[in-house]
């Protein structure tokens, strides 16, 4: 008697755990057959090993909880429709993204090494010819060049977010994407301290805050030593030669500039207005820099000719720097740092 309500009761209270699903796969026949078995043999006086019995309706209640677990558990895209929430890049645009951002695709390859860096590569579904740092990166589905992405192929990869570099990107694409509820989100750092606060934007942004957190520490820390190091020390006079012909550098806009200042040395074009200004031959004859410094490439190995009299050659004070370390604003930015420090100042390192 004690096992026929037993097996009632259990019928009764795992009844709610099953799913739809479930009936229409047949599964919950099943374990309601089971149930009406063990009535039936037991109205009609069956003699069942009571182990067996015992064990037959044990796994009847674990393949059931198993069920209702699984349906609590269930994502929450078969729930309803993902929560979002609005947050504000660099320009000031407030940009609507999903609460949990799952998929990315960066436009800059400065972005693509950001997103590594906080944590995030694993959600980054495409990036650009360009973007070949971390080594991960190469591997990365290509959405064409920085400036003339392919739109179709960004829409097929359906990120939540694009990460965008500059403003000039923004306007070609961006009514194209957010037709599609793909949130367009631009940074625009223009300084070191800059860079820094948009890593812990991004950071925030994707949910990897204890990641970035470390991050920021450690640079942070390099930074601070930098700064007590050059402390006290006398503005070198710098010029940074972006390319060679035709002769561009840095100007007052440009994040380097602010670069150089910290590194303790003074960017002889930080007045001339935009960011990377070209210069034309008289005008760099009459800045005789101290040292000039070159954003390494295979067009720009070597000083202009216009700075053959300069102090800088005849003092053999050119040094050179990776083109990706200087021009991508990201936490490689203080290994550019460092390096111009050290080349300014050696007697301090």
């Amino acid at each position: 008697m004690f096992r026929v309500k037993a097996s009632m009761a259990a019928k009764k209270i795992l009844r709610p755990c099953f799913t739809r699903q479930m009936v229409k796969q047949g599964r919950l026949r099943l374990r309601f057959w089971i149930l009406d078995c063990r009535l039936e043999m037991i109205r009609k006086g069956s003699r069942i090993n009571e182990r067996l019995w015992v064990m037959l309706f044990l796994l009847t209640i674990i393949v059931a909880w198993s069920s209702c677990r699984s349906r609590s558990t269930e994502s929450p895209a078969s729930a309803g429709p993902a929560s979002t929430r609005e947050v504000t890049d660099d320009l000031g645009r407030r940009v609507v993204v999903p609460t949990r951002i799952g998929r990315v695709v960066s436009l800059a390859p400065s972005l693509t090494e950001n997103l590594y860096a906080v944590g995030a590569g694993d959600r980054l579904v495409g990036d650009t010819t360009f973007c070949d740092y971390p080594e991960e990166a190469k591997s990365v589905q290509k959405v064409g060049d920085t400036l003339s992405p392919s739109l179709e192929t960004i829409v097929a990869l359906r990120p939540d977010v694009v990460f965008v570099s500059t403003a000039s990107q923004l306007e070609s694409f961006k009514n194209v994407l957010e037709q599609n509820h793909i949130g367009v989100y631009v940074t625009n750092p223009n300084s070191l301290d800059a860079v820094l606060t948009d890593l812990r934007a991004l950071g925030d942004l994707l949910g990897t805050v204890d990641r970035t957190s470390e991050l920021l520490n450690e640079l942070q820390e390099r930074i601070a030593g930098v700064t007590q190091n050059v402390e006290g020390e006398r503005a070198v006079p710098v010029f940074v030669q972006i390319s060679k012909e035709p002769l561009f550098t840095i100007g007052k806009d440009s994040f380097v500039t602010a670069l150089v200042a910290k590194a303790g040395g003074r960017s002889v074009t930080a007045d001339v207005p935009s960011g990377y200004p070209k210069l034309s031959k008289e005008t760099a004859v009459a800045l005789n820099p101290e040292v000039i410094i070159l954003s390494e490439s295979d067009d720009n190995r070597e000083p202009n000719e216009v700075f053959k009299n300069s102090s800088a050659v005849k003092n053999g004070k050119v040094y050179k720097i990776s083109a990706d370390l200087l021009s991508r604003p990201g936490p490689r930015l203080v290994d550019a740092l460092e390096q111009i420090a050290r080349d300014l100042h050696p007697d301090k390192f």
